[in-house]
């Protein structure tokens, strides 16, 4: 088995694109990978047109509300490119130097007054988007959407405010701003002492009674007033989000990606790798010669997994380095790192074995190599509720049968140290390697008589 190891490293050492592809293709995958987790995300370009006039302001009952900064938090979000006009936006917008294009009407704030009147108009803005790519017109509808909603919110919660200290001056009373003039303001609670004190200078009659009347109505109004003042604070957020987190914590996003893109990198070079050499031999109709005495066939397929292990440790092992460069990793945790690799690096050349010794030529297990490999892992990554649970239960099936769904849970568990543990991929890993190496065995009886 060592000299077989050695002639499968000789053939590799002999086919230098080969061995360039099995290094080069995980490095690229770590460049990407690392580009996309270490980077935040890109400020989508939206035409800004603001026409509203610099000193509008929101008015409450008479009294204007300080700037909420719509502008300066909608550009925050996204890169503003500012135009002059309506024209010039849409022209953007068509052209595709811009995703979308927001415009603020000249009558914004004045609609947005006119909700406390009889008279209650519509405030709108107007949202500019090339329907022509419908997934970039999506994403800039639910951008601006977001942002919309969040600037809603802070121009609710000065209202909420602004109407509180309204509502405190009613009952407390003070002093009231208008028009660069203070004017007092008594309020109930006042007013019910002071007429609570007039009481007994009135005699016994009906005007007594109805200055009783007037108090108690002062001290009930006082009081219910009193209770509103939270309810005011509510309007501007009624319903609160309590998250839960339900069947365990996920792990974060940068350390998913990254044991993906390792899981993916460990399944193509061991599957594709231990499924090529094996149908090799059969191909160069070495395989008979093999096992006539030098080798059993168990021995073989030993050592087809070994090297797919040996070649697939080397490769993810380089594209972890890789991924340093962009994203700290705790190597403290290399020995679990390790662990998940090699057992999935085993599980998945097992599975490389059973298809080599399916299909007997190269040509035809590298296709059925990647044919079976990558519709599973991106089934892997399918979550639970985006499709109907009678389908997601067979897609449950499908990834529970090959091993790159256990392979990525060890890879993240090893990865996470907040995560879950790692045994439960580890035993699950182990069961898929014996059962693909059985099947290969299996496979090797037609292999060999073809």
């Amino acid at each position: 088995m060592r000299w077989l190891l050695l002639k499968d490293l000789q053939i590799l050492r002999r086919s230098p694109l080969q061995a360039v592809l099995l290094v080069a293709y995980p490095i690229l995958i770590a460049v990407l990978v690392g580009f996309a987790v270490s980077r935040g995300p890109e400020k989508p370009r939206v035409a800004f047109l603001n026409e509203v006039p610099a000193d509008s302001r929101v008015s409450v009952g008479g009294q204007q509300l300080p700037a909420a900064g719509v502008s300066s938090r909608i550009c925050s979000r996204v890169e503003c490119v500012d135009v002059k006009n309506r024209d010039e936006a849409l022209e953007k917008v068509e052209s595709g130097d811009v995703l979308g294009a927001l415009v603020l009407p000249a009558d914004l704030v004045t609609k947005i007054n006119s909700l406390s009147t009889l008279a209650p108009g519509t405030p709108k803005v107007e949202v500019l988007v090339n329907e022509e790519d419908p997934v970039k017109a999506s994403l800039v509808d639910e951008r601006i959407s977001t942002l919309l909603a969040q600037a809603n919110l802070a121009i609710a919660r000065r209202i909420a405010a602004e109407g509180g200290h309204y509502l405190n001056l009613l009952i407390d009373g003070g002093e009231l701003p208008v028009l660069g003039q203070s004017i007092h303001i008594l309020g109930l609670r006042a007013t019910a002492q002071i007429l609570t004190a007039l009481e007994p200078a009135l005699p016994a009659g009906p005007l007594r009674t109805s200055l009783q009347q007037v108090t108690n109505f002062a001290g009930e109004a006082r009081d219910n007033l009193n209770i509103a003042g939270p309810l005011i604070e509510r309007l501007a957020q009624p319903i609160q989000v309590d998250k839960v987190a339900v069947g365990g914590s996920s792990p974060p996003l940068e350390i998913f990606a990254i044991a993906v893109a390792a899981t993916l990198t460990l399944a193509f070079v061991t599957v594709l790798l231990v499924a090529g050499s094996l149908a090799l031999e059969r191909e160069e109709n070495a395989f008979p010669r093999l096992t006539r005495g030098l080798i059993s066939r168990e021995a073989l397929l030993a050592e087809k997994v070994l090297l797919g292990v040996g070649v697939g440790l080397i490769v993810t092992l380089l594209m972890l380095a890789g991924l340093e460069i962009f994203v700290p990793l705790e190597w403290s945790r290399i020995g679990l790192w390790l662990l998940a690799i090699l057992a999935g690096g085993a599980a998945l050349a097992a599975a490389g074995a059973a298809l080599g010794a399916a299909a007997r030529e190269v040509r035809a297990v590298s296709l059925l190599a990647f044919m079976v490999t990558l519709p599973v892992a991106f089934l892997s990554l399918v979550p639970s509720g985006a499709v109907g649970s009678g389908i997601f239960d067979v897609i449950g099936v499908v990834t529970a049968v090959f091993p790159f769904k256990p392979a990525l849970q060890a890879m993240t568990a090893a990865l996470d140290s907040a995560g879950p543990g790692i045994g439960g991929p580890l035993l699950h890993l182990a069961i898929l390697m014996v059962a693909y190496g059985l099947l290969a065995r299996l496979a090797l009886r037609r292999f060999a008589a073809v």
